[in-house]
């Protein structure tokens, strides 16, 4: 389609409409375009549905939310009205199914992201329920998928609760397209081009509408090979049906994947029972005016005022400031380097502190910035000075820093400084982690962040303590972490404070056994720690370390030991916690393991370097 259809900016409203009373308040008589939400709605830029509902009202289309709607009745989804484009469907700050489970396959019984806290506003696979709630409402209405669960559940995945290779979410949940990533552009470009073939056509045809959309960038589209645009570079995926027969064909297809994110040039396609999935290239992503534009947005970073009860990720992050996106470390458990990508965009100093006088202002101000980061925090303003579309490597810091990798931390306590000077600001803290093997390369900013900037407590991942099992975790050596360690108790002696490390640690990764953690254990009480959380490792879709744990092997394919059934699982976390409880009723000790199946790999031994 040569030309899409621009539309002016609205005004934009106090809140995004959730009700039809709001809407009459707005003059709206009708939605262009309805968000589905496993959130409570808090307008702040942190949730995702009001990020892209302001983003699309700032380009000109009318949109409202529909919070955690019941999924077995229409009454919530019709509220507003039938949208004119399209409906937008996410599963929330999280996959459902991790909101709603433990590492160990428990119930939650809280969700931070709803009113009162309890856990049940929203179903298990939202996107599904969601979607398919959406179609009974609004027949032959697009549904576009996003967010978190959409994005990592894109292609072929294994699913952890179900412990199993599912297909992608967007077959099982029979919806029109996904938008993944950090979405912005490509649910402009979409609305843009669905609101052209309106104009065209008089009405949206679902058959006719996939290879309208397969040009387009950050979708992913079910179709066929004729769908694929001509002179487009392609990565074959291993097909849904080869990686249920040989699970190390999932690490094959981890890797094209996080190519194709990484290196931004080609479309991914895997066939899956003769349907052809296509990924198309992420495209353009906001540069640093984009980000200042969405920042400058009128949040109001409340929760809608029509909920009674707090929303506790809402109180979270109600002081915090998000520098930027992306993270370069690219760790094989988290979810970041498919989502947001390797390529750090930063805000420019002036939007930040925009921001921060913005937080001043808001009801029940205290005068503390609880954060200012991102991802990693002291990753502010970094970039590649090579060409991106031509690296091959997981990670720009791993196993060594790239050598055309570039970030000055200084600047970053030069912006820190600047938010501190802010009037009535008078406390500011880095909350969010730091990768301290970046933080050692610039030893007199991180002497600043240490006696400046930490507020008694700083928050790092050194997740392990065992080389080879932190190898595979696309982490540093454990002798990076011991030389932050002792900077951190001189540099806060010096300064005359009490402050401590807060280290992220976690039991049952892949290749770990539970000699690796004896020997993490053992150096914790050498230090005199006693740590009061640790996280059992948990597959999450789509990443590197939920491909290992399937396979069972690391990403070369060679074999490693992976802790899998709920017995093994827990004897590794209780060597950390020892009042870690017994298996969740309804799994037996060996669920997780195939009848019959013997661990890979080698016997539990010490391997302490």
């Amino acid at each position: 389609m040569e030309t899409r259809a621009k539309r002016s900016s609205l005004t934009q409203p106090p809140v995004l409409p959730m009700t039809r009373t709001e809407m009459d308040a707005l003059g709206w008589v009708e939605l262009d375009i309805l968000l589905v939400t496993g959130d409570g709605y808090v307008d702040h830029p942190s949730f995702g549905a009001a990020l892209l509902g302001r983003w699309l009202v700032h380009h000109g289309f009318r949109t409202g939310i529909c919070a955690q709607p019941a999924w077995d009745k229409p009454d919530d989804i019709v509220r507003m009205g039938r949208p004119r484009l399209f409906a937008g469907v996410t599963a929330g700050s999280l996959d459902s199914m991790l909101a709603h489970y433990t590492a160990f396959r428990k119930k939650r019984s809280d969700d931070a992201y709803t009113p009162g806290g309890m856990a049940g506003a929203r179903p298990n696979r939202a996107c599904i329920s969601y979607t398919n709630a959406v179609q009974r409402a609004f027949p032959g209405l697009p549904v576009i998928l996003g967010g978190i669960e959409a994005s990592l559940r894109r292609v072929s995945h294994y699913d952890f609760w179900s412990d199993s290779v599912r297909r992608s979410v967007l077959l099982d949940a029979k919806a029109t397209a996904i938008t993944y990533g950090m979405a912005e552009n490509s649910i402009v470009t979409l609305a843009e081009t669905l609101e052209t073939i309106l104009l065209e056509t008089g009405e949206i045809d679902l058959k006719a509408l996939r290879p309208q959309l397969a040009p387009l960038p950050g979708l992913v589209v079910a179709g066929s090979a004729d769908d694929i645009p001509a002179d487009t570079d392609v990565i074959r995926l291993p097909s849904h049906e080869a990686i249920l027969d040989d699970p190390k064909q999932l690490i094959e297809a981890t890797k094209l994947l996080e190519r194709q994110v990484h290196q931004n040039k080609a479309t991914v396609v895997q066939e899956t029972a003769g349907r052809l999935v296509m990924v198309t290239p992420p495209g353009p992503l906001l540069d640093t005016n984009g980000l200042d534009e969405l920042a400058g947005l009128p949040f109001s970073r409340l929760a809608h005022p029509a909920y009674k009860q707090r929303i506790a990720a809402a109180d979270m992050i109600q002081t915090s400031v998000t520098t930027h996106r992306g993270c370069s470390g690219g760790c094989s458990f988290c979810t970041l380097a498919l989502h947001q990508g390797r390529t750090v965009r930063s805000r420019s100093k002036a939007s930040v502190l925009k921001e921060v006088r913005a937080v001043t202002e808001v009801k029940g101000w205290t005068g503390s910035i609880s954060d200012v980061g991102g991802p990693s925090a002291n990753m502010w303003g970094a970039h590649c000075a090579a060409d991106q579309a031509q690296c091959e490597r997981a990670s720009c810091l791993t196993p060594r820093i790239c050598k055309h990798y570039r970030v000055a931390q200084k600047d970053f306590v030069n912006l820190l400084r600047a938010v501190s000077d802010v009037q009535s600001v008078k406390h500011v803290r880095v909350a969010s982690g730091w990768r301290i093997d970046l933080a050692l390369t610039d030893m007199q900013a991180l002497t600043t962040m240490i006696r400046e900037f930490v507020g008694g407590q700083a928050k790092v991942a050194p997740e392990h303590q065992v080389d080879h099992v932190l190898k595979l975790m696309r982490k540093p050596g454990f002798s990076t972490f011991e030389q932050f360690l002792d900077l951190f108790d001189k540099e806060s002696k010096k300064a005359g404070k009490k402050q401590y490390v807060i280290p992220y640690l976690m039991s049952a990764f892949p290749g770990c056994t539970e000699d690796d953690m004896r020997a993490l254990s053992r150096w914790l009480t050498a230090q005199g720690w006693k740590p009061e959380q640790v996280q059992c490792f948990i597959p999450l879709p789509g990443t590197a370390a939920a491909a290992m744990f399937h396979a069972e092997t690391d990403m070369q394919g060679n074999p490693i030991y992976v802790a899998k059934t709920d017995a093994e699982r827990l004897r590794q976390h209780a060597i950390l916690m020892p009042n870690t409880g017994k298996p969740p009723r309804g799994h037996s000790p060996n669920h997780g393991r195939p009848k019959g199946k013997k661990p890979s790999g080698p016997p539990s031994r010490a391997r302490r370097r």
